[in-house]
């Protein structure tokens, strides 16, 4: 069992920076790799990054490639994402996930059993 809560969002004007947070508590083998997604009203939810937290590689899609950026503090068990240049499009709702299950794609929200309860990220033009 995972539990995770997400931190950070808020307002910010386009082309700002701004940096979420996610507390992750639970076993270890649920948090080897962990991502962080969005979701818009009407919308499926969308992969932004990932990290590999034995390594801490983080990857992102090519859709927010070189802004989006996830990282970890081990030691404070936390996982954070990175959102710079950040524009209008990027305003959505943003979740923290964990336990990707065995042969999931880490870009699919439906392979991840644990989610946080999100952290709104709203930009203005």
């Amino acid at each position: 069992q995972v539990h995770l809560v997400e931190s950070g969002g808020g307002s910010v004007q386009a082309g700002g920076s701004l940096r979420l947070s996610c507390a992750v508590s639970g076993d270890t083998y649920n948090r080897r790799f962990m991502a962080w997604f969005r979701q818009v009203p009407g919308k499926e939810r969308e992969a932004v990054a990932a990290i590999y937290t034995s390594t801490g590689n983080s990857i992102s899609p090519a859709s927010v490639l070189g802004r989006f950026t996830a990282s970890q503090d081990k030691a404070k068990g936390t996982v954070y994402l990175q959102m710079d240049s950040l524009k209008p499009d990027d305003t959505a709702m943003y979740y923290c996930a964990a336990g990707l299950r065995a042969g999931g794609s880490q870009y699919v929200a439906g392979d991840y059993n644990y989610w946080g309860q999100g952290t709104q990220v709203t930009v203005s033009s």
